[in-house]
């Protein structure tokens, strides 16, 4: 089974949403663990935005990248430029992927603003995620 973990700056936000479309879309063909280089706890509204998708991570954690440290990971995925930058030396042999999706947890304005920008992020990494396990997982 393939191991796949997505990593970002806190694992609060972007990992925590991608980590619950490649659950979803691999359908338990694949492992998948997301990380931080720091953790923040998982974001209230990340957990409210994937939920209207019917996607459900309340139960996520929010995990340092140093828990990881002994799995031989087939796929690591950074969903932000700080995390790249940041932990270049991951040890393993996996296939690296990049995507920088933009930070909801920064988006300011009304409530329905910061909202409608949560849900735009999703949709980027809800796509992104279901042709990442479409052209690498090999799932029929």
């Amino acid at each position: 089974m393939k191991k796949v973990l997505v990593l970002c700056t806190g694992n609060s936000c972007r990992s925590q949403i991608a980590e619950g479309y490649l659950r979803h879309f691999a359908n338990e063909k694949a492992e998948i663990y997301s990380a931080g280089v720091e953790t923040h706890g998982v974001n209230p509204r990340a957990i409210a935005t994937m939920k209207e998708d019917g996607i459900d991570i309340s139960n996520h954690t929010s995990n340092n990248i140093d828990e990881y440290l002994n799995i031989d990971f087939d796929f690591v995925i950074t969903v932000c430029d700080n995390a790249k930058e940041r932990c270049p030396y991951f040890p393993t042999n996996a296939k690296k992927f990049h995507y920088n999706f933009p930070d909801p947890a920064k988006a300011t304005g009304t409530e329905e603003e910061i909202s409608t920008e949560f849900r735009r992020v999703r949709q980027l990494i809800k796509n992104y995620c279901q042709e990442f396990v479409d052209e690498n997982l090999f799932i029929e």
